[in-house]
């Protein structure tokens, strides 16, 4: 059985204290379980103080066979950006702008040159989704014809290649949105000039959408992912049709990404949970304890205390 983790983004003290919740024990510097593996959802890097800790525990599980992991959105940026653009020389697959290099700030600086190329190397081998017996895990959203379209280019049991990751970063081809898709969620655009800022303070145009459920029925607000969005328009119509419900029959799948409100932990929907409770933004760190069910419980949520956080108590 396994336990599912979401976002840790460099909090390694909430990591730790989160595997001594579920029962995992540090062995020669490696956690383990005698009966449960973990499986990391992504985005283990950036914005926290212990980035290189964070690393050093989920790689070294992966490669103890104690867990899995999922490539998160941060993953394939850190890639990017450390890569050469070669139809652009002296660039990078992403642009090394004030606001990136903001973002992967604490990463370079936390890390030393030989550990980042290690790392980032490590990241090439990550899978972008997971499909187990009786279960799915992906970073943002599970969309089967996103998947198909990267299966196309790319086996998701081998490592990136550098092919992939030229089509992957470049916005404008399928590959592109197939992969946005998968580690980013997928979006609706407000109406007119509306805008809202995000928990970073950037601009968003577009809004991230439930997408494991129909946009029938639903406007924009009710359709967000957010609940800061105030629009009550309907989604416009491309939206619509690019919608794929999960469907209710389909194994139960987890995802992060989305830095839900650090409040009790729910499933979204019976078989679809996310994790991510914005540990990086004075939230929790959370998990799900999978023991084989196709109908998600939230009695089976285990998260963090987090300081100056009273309502986020363990839950175990």
């Amino acid at each position: 059985m396994y336990d599912l983790i979401g976002d840790i983004h460099g909090h390694a003290d909430a990591l730790v204290q989160l595997l001594q919740l579920l029962g995992y024990q540090s062995h020669e510097g490696i956690y383990r379980h005698p009966e449960r593996k973990v499986i990391f959802l992504g985005d283990f890097i950036d914005r926290g103080p212990q980035i290189q800790k964070v690393l050093k525990i989920v790689q070294q599980m992966v490669a103890a066979g104690t867990a899995y992991a999922v490539m998160g959105n941060h993953e394939l940026n850190a890639i990017a950006y450390h890569t050469e653009d070669r139809n652009a020389p002296g660039e990078f697959l992403r642009r090394h702008s004030p606001s990136n290099n903001h973002q992967h700030r604490q990463t370079v600086e936390q890390l030393t040159p030989d550990e980042l190329k290690f790392y980032l190397e490590w990241f090439r081998t990550l899978p972008m989704w997971l499909e187990l017996e009786g279960l799915r895990a992906v970073h943002a959203c599970w969309d089967d014809r996103a998947i198909a379209r990267v299966r196309q280019d790319h086996p998701n049991d081998q490592p990136l290649l550098p092919s992939f990751l030229q089509s992957a970063c470049r916005p404008g081809n399928e590959l592109f949105d197939a992969v946005e898709t998968l580690l980013k969620g997928k979006e609706a655009p407000l109406p007119g000039m509306a805008f809202f800022r995000d928990k970073e303070g950037h601009v968003r145009r577009n809004v991230r959408v439930r997408w494991y459920l129909s946009p029938e029925r639903h406007t924009i607000r009710s359709y967000a992912m957010t609940d800061e969005i105030e629009s009550d328009h309907q989604l416009d119509e491309a939206s619509i049709a690019a919608a794929v419900p999960y469907p209710s029959d389909a194994p139960p799948v987890f995802c992060g990404h989305y830095w839900l409100a650090p409040i009790r932990p729910e499933i979204l929907a019976p078989n679809v949970a996310c994790l991510d409770f914005s540990v990086a933004k004075g939230g929790f760190l959370c998990a799900y304890r999978w023991q084989g069910e196709h109908r998600l419980a939230n009695e089976h949520f285990v998260w963090t205390n987090q300081p100056g956080n009273d309502d986020a108590i363990p839950n175990v």
